[in-house]
């Protein structure tokens, strides 16, 4: 079996389609029908079912790509590795997070890395929750920020850098405006604006009303955090967002509150898988970010 050989199969599969794959490979389609045949032929079985001009993969063949994807993942792992043992500060850091840590905490973070490592570059994909967890489970990355940090999973590890408090967002008008602060309760006859169903915080917000003995009433939805915060703006409604989204400016029209009695708070950390080992750029940043931050806990 050939290293050409898996790259042709899981790009076939990918495509559904032959001539397809063999135009993104840059070769011939019979080169690529070629070594999908010696494929199945040294597997002893069918990995494809063909109809027609298209493809899809047998159910053994859906076996075969899962383990052909884990393997790929490992030797560009290893390639990987061997490079930045010669020289971490010039690797790769590969991170998957959700929309919340986009607007301050990994901004602030990769700009301090990089005024000592200006060499080292940043591979980043924004993901919802789960699948930043499925996605460090799998190897597709080694590395992710989370908010909450998970602290009961079997394949990831969580490090909590810091803790923050959510904060409640009123139009500029409300009722509540000129409070210092307020507690949830008085909040349970408001009219919510909620991330879409599926959104870790969407569900942490309900679970925080429910334990003070109501459930919110989802006036609107808002894509992500800056949807939420243009809802509140207009009047629509009232939010509770993470305040370290507000750190630099508070929206036009709105106002932010601190919830009291209990407060509602959230851990935000990394995570890394735990059967498998940071390659040495992502050593050196994941060291960074706990250093950066327990300074930052400082103040």
């Amino acid at each position: 079996m050939e290293l050409r050989q898996l790259k042709y199969f899981m790009e076939v599969a990918k495509r559904e389609h032959m001539t397809e794959a063999a135009e993104n490979l840059h070769v011939a389609q019979s080169a690529v029908s070629r070594q999908i045949y010696n494929l199945e032929s040294e597997l002893g079985v069918d990995l494809f079912v063909r109809q027609g001009r298209r493809v899809r993969l047998t159910p053994i063949g859906r076996m075969f790509l899962e383990s052909s994807t884990q393997a790929m993942i490992m030797l560009e792992n290893a390639k990987r590795e061997v490079k930045e043992h010669l020289d971490p500060a010039r690797g790769t850091i590969r991170i998957t997070y959700p929309i919340s840590m986009a607007a301050y905490t990994l901004p602030t973070v990769i700009s301090s890395f990089r005024e000592q490592y200006p060499d080292a570059r940043f591979q980043l994909k924004q993901n919802i929750y789960y699948d930043v967890i499925e996605e460090v489970v799998n190897g597709e990355y080694n590395m992710g920020l989370l908010a909450p940090v998970p602290n009961n999973n079997k394949k990831v590890e969580g490090h909590t850098l810091f803790t923050e408090n959510v904060i409640a967002l009123l139009p500029k008008n409300h009722d509540l405006a000129d409070k210092d602060n307020l507690q949830l309760t008085q909040l349970k006859e408001e009219p919510f604006i909620l991330l879409p169903e599926g959104m870790y915080f969407r569900e942490m917000v309900i679970e925080a009303c429910l334990e003070q003995g109501f459930h919110p009433e989802v006036a609107f939805e808002g894509d992500d955090v800056d949807a939420l915060k243009g809802l509140v703006s207009a009047g629509l409604g009232i939010a509770l967002i993470p305040e370290i989204t507000l750190v630099d400016t508070t929206p036009r029209f709105t106002v932010k509150k601190p919830i009291i009695n209990p407060g509602v708070t959230r851990s935000v950390g990394v995570i890394v898988p735990k059967e498998r080992q940071l390659l040495p750029t992502e050593r050196l940043f994941f060291d960074f970010l706990k250093e950066f931050f327990s300074r930052m806990e400082e103040y």
